[in-house]
């Protein structure tokens, strides 16, 4: 099995409304679903992420990225592991965008 960073992507413009209430509970209630239905397969819950900063050779300064959130789960395949986001609540109920899904390679040389 190998390990994959799955990354809960925003909107391109900012929702303009929050969802309602009803909408929260349901789309919390399937995410809590979606974490039982797939525990076997989650390495870290993760979470939602706040707001960035970037740090390069010219300093530190405030960005803005599309990244609300992240977990680790683990599958036999990138495939695989794509294919456990289908359908996730982050964009078929919550205004989310999309999930990234990508391989957490070993580092190279890395002493033992």
């Amino acid at each position: 099995m190998k390990n994959f960073l799955g990354v809960y992507m925003g909107r391109e413009t900012p929702v303009s409304e929050r969802p309602d209430n009803a909408t929260i509970a349901r789309g919390m209630a399937a995410w809590h679903k979606w974490m039982a239905d797939n525990a076997d397969s989650v390495v870290v819950a993760g979470g939602p992420l706040g707001k960035t900063k970037r740090i390069g050779a010219d300093g530190i300064s405030d960005i803005r990225n599309r990244m609300a959130g992240f977990i680790i789960v683990k599958a036999e395949s990138h495939e695989a592991a794509a294919r456990l986001f289908e359908g996730h609540p982050h964009f078929s109920i919550f205004p989310g965008d999309s999930v990234e899904v990508m391989e957490c390679l070993p580092v190279p040389n890395a002493p033992a």
